[in-house]
């Protein structure tokens, strides 16, 4: 799912395409994109867009006469800048905006469809959709912590929780807790004031670094290859490969459709935490450290 770094980088690049154009036309080709039925598609046609901006993992088009376009692109939803007019794929393609001066295309990989545009009139509109996390890159470490310990969960989940921080998910989330040497399986009420000052860095360095490096990547051109792999990540997507630290096998949970990565000997003390499928086969064969396996 693309993050705040991600969607940061999209934002820029929307920005200076564009903002000031007006929507020529709106083309649905999923039904099921479209999660409104008020106002139509049809208001917001030659409507300039004055504004965009990034909610959460979300990216919100402001246009004249007090008109938004949400648009969360979930696990896989993707845009393309192409030239205008350019046809909609029939097996990916979820919509196309047409400006003048080129289209932005939305499509979404897989058979599951959960990437969404909600066509809203009113700012108020808007907000109702924000899950009302942190910006982590605009507050301070007392903010982190007290955001931290209003409930009791584990890192990972509480980093990953929209109503707690803004625009981070499995990917970052990883990053960051190896950055910050904490176990994804530490309780948010566990932590000394050492470890928050600790995340509090670790977070906004990793966000910062990533988000410097996709712009580069960019450069003028339109962000291409969005995804949570990338290389030169630290644990992310990189099972049984060596820690970059201090070279040790990168270790892996993984749960549903997610998994975290985490550096046992950088983060657990040595201690291999129970994948919930293996782990339970394997039972009292599973080994509980790093040196044991």
């Amino acid at each position: 799912m693309p993050e705040l770094p991600d969607v940061t980088v999209y934002v820029e690049a929307l920005g200076k395409r564009i903002v000031g154009q007006p929507l020529i036309s709106l083309r649905l080709a999923s039904p099921f994109v479209l999660r409104t039925v008020e106002p139509a598609p049809s208001a917001f046609v030659s409507k300039r867009v004055i504004e965009i901006t990034r909610m959460g993992k979300r990216i919100v088009l402001a246009f004249e006469d007090d008109l938004f376009t949400v648009i969360h692109l979930m696990i896989a939803g993707r845009f393309k800048w192409l030239a205008k007019g350019a046809k909609v794929p029939g097996k990916i393609g979820l919509a196309a905006f047409d400006f003048p001066n080129g289209t932005l295309l939305l499509t979404e990989a897989g058979s599951k469809k959960r990437a969404s545009i909600h066509l809203i009139r009113g700012r108020a509109g808007v907000q109702a959709l924000d899950p009302g996390g942190i910006e982590v890159l605009e507050t301070d470490a007392d903010t982190l912590r007290q955001t931290l310990t209003r409930a009791r969960h584990t890192l990972k989940r509480a980093l990953t929780d929209p109503h707690l921080f803004s625009g981070i998910g499995n990917a970052y989330s990883d990053e960051i807790l190896h950055r910050a040497r904490l176990s994804p399986v530490q309780m948010t009420t566990n932590l000394s004031e050492d470890e928050i000052e600790r995340l509090f860095q670790a977070t906004r360095e990793t966000l910062i670094e990533w988000t410097d490096r996709l712009r580069r990547e960019s450069g003028e051109g339109f962000p291409e290859k969005v995804t949570a792999f990338r290389e030169g990540m630290a644990v992310h997507g990189r099972f049984r490969q060596p820690c970059p630290v201090c070279g040790t096998p990168v270790q892996r949970i993984v749960y549903a459709e997610n998994e975290t990565n985490y550096c046992a000997r950088c983060q657990t003390g040595g201690k291999l935490l129970a994948d919930r499928a293996l782990s339970r086969l394997l039972k009292g064969d599973w080994p509980k450290s790093i040196d044991e396996l």
